[in-house]
């Protein structure tokens, strides 16, 4: 199993923007320090629950500032961006990073930000479809010309730079509803399984992707990537606590209401294409103590917290990729603690 950390940017009342890019650069350096494989950034647009627009320019910085560490997208919205853009970006901060780039890409969700862009929610999948056709033929054609519904290059073009990584780097699509699941193991593509999804849904994405994968040919031994919120604690009665009190000081509606739910503002329903999603996020404000500690959250003492892992593991997942508390106002140095525990008293179990 590997680890990686996700890190949403997500700016808290009093923080510059300034303060939340230092506070995650900080903890990216001390990611590679500690020895987690990677790290994956989130994008998001037009409110403080995350300030990266632009995940590309925030990873290009960090290679600087590390030597090791894969460098990933979690994940680049596809039907926001101009496909072509996406695959000379990526490409351009893989060669930078000496081949480090993984990318991970998805269709998005969140009807606000669809908006702001003046794009039709009910429009993204087959945007992200199309997107994902232009982005593999740069990254794979010496020229490439296309002429679709959404995008077009107008000529035949060569990209430059080319990425570094051959035939391209990894990707992984966001995914938890089986018809995406089996959409794109048809096509080989392994997935990044939604935080947001309980334990047994994940389970049973990762045996769909697989079953699904292996019956179009594809190799069932693709690296999968699981998000999960992950706190150890040196006992589970402290961890349970220390839940509680994360909890009382998170306003959940700042996450879970209509800005971030997949709604047809035109039906005040789900948007087509998304009715898999259909209230999910309205209900995420009254998730109980009790459901995120058995069902959700990757959390405990560590023999707790190895025993979910391995869950995972025995699942097909060969990489978890940590939330260590993206939505909590953690101060850098009690975060740094959190990471430092999990390194120390979780990885080795897995190495």
């Amino acid at each position: 199993m590997k680890f990686s950390t996700f890190h949403l940017f997500h700016r808290f009342d009093g923080q510059s923007f300034k303060d939340v890019y230092d506070y995650h650069l900080q903890l990216i350096e001390l990611a590679e320090e500690l020895g987690f494989d990677g790290v994956r950034l989130a994008e998001h647009h037009f409110r403080d629950y995350g300030v990266a627009p632009n995940l590309f320019t925030v990873l290009a910085h960090a290679a600087a500032r590390t030597s090791r560490l894969r460098l990933g997208t979690g994940i680049v919205v596809l039907p926001l961006h101009n496909p072509v853009h996406v695959a000379e970006e990526a490409a351009q901060v893989d060669v930078l990073s000496g081949g480090r780039l993984d990318l991970g890409i998805g269709r998005g969700y969140q009807s606000f930000e669809f908006e702001g862009f003046g794009i039709d929610l009910a429009e993204a999948r087959d945007r992200f479809n199309e997107a994902l056709e232009v982005i593999l033929g740069l990254w794979t054609r010496d020229t490439f010309g296309h002429e679709g519904k959404f995008y077009r290059t107008g000529t035949e073009v060569a990209l430059a730079p080319r990425p570094l990584q051959t035939p391209h780097p990894p990707l992984h699509v966001a995914a938890v509803s089986p018809e995406t699941v089996t959409m794109y193991a048809e096509r080989g593509l392994p997935i990044l399984a939604d935080p947001a999804a309980p334990f047994r849904k994940v389970v049973k994405a990762a045996e769909t992707w697989r079953e699904t994968a292996t019956r179009a040919g594809h190799s069932a031994r693709a690296e999968l990537v699981v998000a999960r919120s992950v706190y150890v604690a040196p006992t589970a009665e402290q961890a349970r606590r220390d839940q509680e009190r994360f909890e009382a000081a998170f306003d959940r509606s700042r996450i879970f209401n209509e800005r971030s739910a997949p709604i047809d503002p035109r039906t005040g329903r789900a948007a087509e294409g998304f009715e898999y999603y259909q209230d999910r996020y309205l209900k995420g404000g009254s998730v109980s103590a009790d459901f995120r500690w058995e069902q959700l959250e990757v959390i405990g003492d560590p023999e707790r917290v190895i025993e979910q892992i391995t869950l995972l593991r025995d699942a097909g997942f060969a990489n978890l990729l940590c939330d260590f508390g993206s939505t909590r106002p953690m101060p850098l140095e009690e975060m740094k603690k959190v990471m430092r525990f999990f390194a120390a008293e979780v990885m080795p179990a897995f190495s």
